[in-house]
């Protein structure tokens, strides 16, 4: 096995596939890849991983012992699912005959996704439209190599201001494409990494359907900040809570703490203020921006108080129906935004750090 990179992609070659027995249907003479290969593309070349162990083991288990066909690894921007499923995949290579990585961080309609993949197989020269033909020939694949398909920033196939997990038009075949992989027979596996979560990542048997989600919330180990060339590691426990465990915001901060405080994390904590960098802000408009308008209104509400809310409660002080107040919560938690308290899950509790950020009327109006 051998690595070639250049400046923008990194391919990871692997001995070809060996042949099946000539007994399989003509499709296992046509499905010999040119090569065993994972485009990379904009995924992370992972330097440093920590803490998510048994989320590996659960990947790991759900894919080669449960014969899971589809899983999702869905979360907050930056809590590390990309990180995760690329750090599955670095360990577990050689057990599969095909690895693809796609990013849909600019979408593109599923026909012409599949030509791609055709193409590694020699199968087509032009692009692909969705029949039954398309249909069958993408099956065979999948039955007959074990083939591991990631598709990175799902959400951005989504409708922007509309209730989470509602497919743009032009991309709804890819709902018709998830539906396909867990009710048709065959040996392969489709990950899907997404800060929003749609009905049909979710099973509602899964005994009959072999779907898993993979929720992630912040790490809270040190070892999250033994890289940052930080000071006063007694403190760093400190600092991870505030930030909710979340590596990127971690980071954001741990630059902002070398920048203006000489690594002094004590210095920082003790100002007892949660600080948003322009990074994070910008992060934030962008996720307040995709938002409907029933979820704002039910946000911005939640960020005028440090409490929790329950639904009784936000009836009284927002003049939204019970219909839309409900999908609200539900499509806020889907998008990771809101979650109910372990101890009492009929109250919704907001992030601390968006809720900070809402709290200093970033580029919205209420």
């Amino acid at each position: 096995m051998f690595n070639h990179k250049n400046h923008h992609h990194s391919f990871n070659f692997c001995s070809p596939i060996s042949e099946q027995p000539q007994q399989q249907p003509d499709i296992e003479n046509q499905v010999e890849p040119k090569s065993c290969y994972e485009d990379l593309g904009i995924a992370p070349k992972i330097n440093f991983f920590y803490g998510r162990n048994e989320e590996l083991k659960i990947i790991h288990d759900w894919i080669f012992l449960q014969k899971a066909r589809l899983i999702s690894v869905l979360g907050l921007s930056g809590i590390g699912k990309t990180t995760l499923v690329k750090r599955f995949v670095d360990l577990n290579s050689n057990f599969f005959d095909v690895l693809m990585w796609k990013s849909l961080r600019f979408p593109q309609p599923l026909n012409l996704l599949l030509t791609e993949i055709f193409n590694n197989f020699s199968l087509v020269n032009d692009s692909v439209s969705l029949n039954e033909e398309t249909w069958r020939k993408l099956f065979d694949i999948l039955r007959h190599k074990k083939c591991l398909i990631i598709l990175d920033d799902v959400q951005n196939i989504f409708t922007e201001k509309q209730l989470a997990g509602q497919y743009q038009p032009e991309y709804r075949d890819y709902k018709t494409f998830l539906k396909m992989m867990t009710e048709i027979e065959h040996q392969s596996c489709l990950i899907l990494v997404s800060q929003e979560k749609s009905q049909e990542m979710k099973s509602l048997n899964e005994e009959l359907y072999p779907i898993k989600v993979l929720e992630l919330i912040g790490l809270y180990e040190t070892e999250l900040l033994n890289h940052q060339d930080l000071e006063n590691p007694e403190s760093w426990s400190t600092l991870i809570k505030l930030y909710e465990g979340n590596p990127l915001y971690l980071q954001n901060i741990a630059d902002l703490i070398k920048d203006v405080f000489q690594g002094d994390v004590l210095s920082f904590v003790n100002g007892d203020e949660l600080i948003l960098t322009e990074d994070l802000k910008d992060l934030f408009n962008s996720l307040f921006d995709k938002l409907s308008k029933v979820e704002q209104k039910i946000i911005v509400e939640m960020s005028q108080q440090n409490q929790e809310f329950s639904i009784e409660t936000l009836k009284e002080h927002l003049s939204l129906s019970s219909a839309d107040l409900i999908n609200g919560l539900q499509s806020l938690s889907r998008r990771y935004i809101l979650r109910t308290n372990p101890q009492n899950k009929k109250m919704f509790q907001l992030s601390p750090v968006f809720r900070e950020y809402l709290k200093q009327g970033n580029n919205f109006h209420q």
